[in-house]
């Protein structure tokens, strides 16, 4: 007994299907797609509309692949695997397909890649690349004149529709991420484009400004204001809320630059909100405090401040401000009672020191009034 049940462990491997890739065996899990078995193999297959995060959608036509007993081309993004399959990805008629394709994508699209904010991060420049495409396919082809205006209306990012491709992974991460469809595909042939309900500007739209959109924008249709390339990328926790997002924090000059939502992350895979995208500009903010300060004497609580805040407060130590502070509620306490003392805690605390403030305002000042601002 105990060998047969060895034996129908070694035959039988529940959810694994076996195929081969370019000459390559490839164990894969059932339910996958061609392309995710290739590349979970090594195996690079071009593609512009592929993300792991949304459903397949086989529009830029680059993952084109040649299965025996299919006929003709397929698309690998959305081809499921099959006990047996033999797949090649690199042939004469794959090879002409995407160069086809490629050109039909970039035949209208504009030609400033060195002053393109996403120059060198261009998932279409790498694809280009990668298939050879030059100035010569470019040359046969008859170019039109078509410019659209740029959408400057959010405060947040641009959105330049003369560098849009159609890989519609913006229109799907709004309706299959966040659930909200602020974008679509509208009108047809020539005239097709990515759209807000009446063509409004993105400002005046449903949009959420979560930013999902962006952060998967193959090509510079979609950026945040004032981009630039980071040097390098530092792990980090968002510090808006108690949810703890991971992010990976781009840095150039000492200064956060970019922020990406980490996919590794199990508490947000890669999802962010629009204060964990787009709310850390106050770190490098002329007017953030990195001291304390208090009051000079002499200068009454009625005194306007407009921002200078050196005419009415000095800078202290914090042994000095956290002593001024113990001395100010002593007195008050005193003076008005436990109850007349109110406390705001922040989300941008941690857990634990949340905790021991709330200890802090009940067990020592002797009052319930404590709040929280973890409010999105």
């Amino acid at each position: 007994m105990e060998a047969i049940s060895t034996t129908a462990k070694e035959t039988t491997k529940t959810g694994v299907v076996t195929l081969t890739i370019n000459g390559k065996r490839v164990e894969a899990r059932e339910g996958m797609t061609v392309l995710e078995a290739a590349l979970g193999a090594d195996i690079y297959i071009p593609t512009l509309c592929h993300d792991s995060d949304l459903k397949p959608y086989g529009a830029c036509r680059l993952c084109v692949v040649e299965i025996e007993g299919m006929r003709g081309l397929v698309t690998a993004c959305t081809t499921a695997i099959e006990n047996g399959m033999t797949v090649r990805t690199e042939t004469p008629a794959v090879d002409k397909s995407r160069h086809i394709s490629m050109e039909l994508i970039m035949a209208n699209h504009p030609a400033d890649c060195l002053t393109c904010a996403k120059n060198q991060q261009c998932d279409l420049q790498r694809v280009a690349h990668y298939l050879g495409i030059n100035q010569e396919h470019f040359n046969r082809l008859r170019k039109t004149k078509r410019v659209l205006p740029i959408d400057k209306s959010h405060p947040a990012f641009d959105r330049d529709p003369n560098k849009c491709i159609l890989c519609a992974k913006c229109v799907r991460a709004c309706q299959e991420i966040t659930g909200v469809g602020a974008i679509d595909l509208a009108y047809r042939g020539y005239d097709a484009k990515v759209s807000t309900f009446a063509d409004k500007p993105i400002h005046n739209s449903i949009c959420e400004s979560c930013g999902e959109c962006i952060s998967r924008c193959p090509t510079g249709a979609l950026l945040p204001k004032k981009y630039k390339q980071p040097t390098h990328y530092v792990k980090s926790i968002c510090p808006y809320c108690g949810v703890g997002c991971s992010v990976n924090l781009g840095i150039r000059s000492n200064e956060i630059v970019d922020v990406q939502g980490d996919r590794g992350s199990p508490v947000n895979k890669g999802g962010l909100c629009v204060k964990g995208r787009f709310g850390f500009d106050f770190i490098s903010h002329p007017s953030r405090l990195t001291k304390p300060l208090i009051r000079k004497e002499g200068k009454g609580k009625d005194i306007q401040v407009n921002g200078n805040f050196r005419e009415v407060f000095r800078e202290a130590t914090w042994d000095e401000a956290l002593d001024l502070i113990a001395w100010k509620l002593t007195q008050i306490k005193e003076k008005h009672g436990a109850d007349s003392i109110g406390v705001l805690s922040s989300a941008k605390c941690t857990n634990e020191e949340n905790y021991l403030l709330q200890k802090f305002t009940r067990a020592v000042i002797g009052t319930n009034n404590i709040d929280h601002c973890a409010r999105l």
